[in-house]
Parts: structure tokens; sequence; C-alpha cells
């Protein structure tokens, strides 16, 4: 199973009540929040909440904890969308591109298309030189690229981590 695969493999529905959605929604907003705010948040006693989010961690719902950060004050303004598409579809180049690819720290998020390319990158760089080296050095020396092109965001228009999660109380 390659990277992507494993990404999307088809999962059994997961039943949630509205306790759960409502854990969800507000850990999705604020994921550092302390278990006794969580508790009073959800309507919930403290131990009954900790054993839910447990719960949900356990069964992969919630997969992780990050802080998210300001790209260009860290010196990573640049997002870049890239189109490749294989020389040929077959099945060892399609995971040895995709297993490189993931092993990237510059690579943000890689999805197998529909549509003419194959793959869609988002990359996030410094600067213009260090995408060309991203290019050349890397991206043009994987075995089995076809064609390879590029667009630069001029500017984030929206951003969100928090998935549109269905509301079940209204």
């Amino acid at each position: 199973m390659s990277v992507l695969e494993d990404t999307y493999a088809v999962r059994q529905p997961i039943e949630f009540d509205a306790i759960d959605w409502r854990i969800l929604r507000t850990l999705q907003r604020d994921g550092r929040m302390a278990n006794n705010r969580l508790a009073e948040a959800v309507s919930l006693s403290p131990s009954p909440c900790l054993a839910r989010v447990r719960s949900l961690e356990e069964r992969g719902v919630i997969q992780n904890y990050v802080a998210l950060l300001d790209p260009a004050a860290v010196g990573l303004a640049v997002n870049v969308f890239v189109q490749v598409t294989p020389e040929r579809q077959v099945q060892p180049n399609l995971k040895a591109f995709e297993k490189a690819v993931a092993e990237r720290p510059e690579v943000m998020e890689c999805y197998l298309m529909t549509g003419t390319a194959d793959y869609l990158l988002r990359v996030v760089v410094a600067d213009l030189q260090e995408f060309e080296s991203f290019v050349t050095g890397f991206l043009a020396r994987v075995q089995g690229i076809g064609n390879i092109q590029s667009s630069f965001a001029l500017k984030q228009v929206k951003y969100e981590t928090a998935l549109p999660l269905r509301d079940v109380e209204g």
C-alpha cells in the first residue's frame, strides 16, 4: 500500500454522539485546552470527558496535537503548488515517487489527482533559490517524472486547519 493510499484507505464509519462532536469541534479550535475547561465547554465532568478524548485518540479520530507556526515568521514565506505527471503510470514509478516525496520536509501536502496532472504538491520554502534547488536537485531527479509545472501563491486568502464538522445539535 502506498503512502497516499494508506492515508485514504477506506475506513468503517465511526459513530459519534453530540458530545463527541462538541469535543472534536472544541479541540480543533484549541488543542491545548485543559481537560477541566474542555469538560466544562462540552457539559461533562472531567473524568468522562478525558475518557472520551482518549477513546477518540485510540480510534484514530484525533491523530495528533500540533503547534501551527507562522511560515513568514520562521523564514518560509514561499508557497508553491507543483503539478507532477509521470512519464508512464506504472506502479513501481508511482510508489517510488510517493516514497521520495514523503521523505521531503518542504513538501507539506501531496495528493494523487484526477485531471491533467497526476500529483499535486504544496511545497513551502524560504525563497526562489531554495525552490530551484528542490526542483533541480530533487524533483527532476526522481525516476519516471515526465512533467513538472509550478504555480507560486501570491497571497493566502484562506487557510483552515479545522475540518468542517457537521452540526448535529441544531
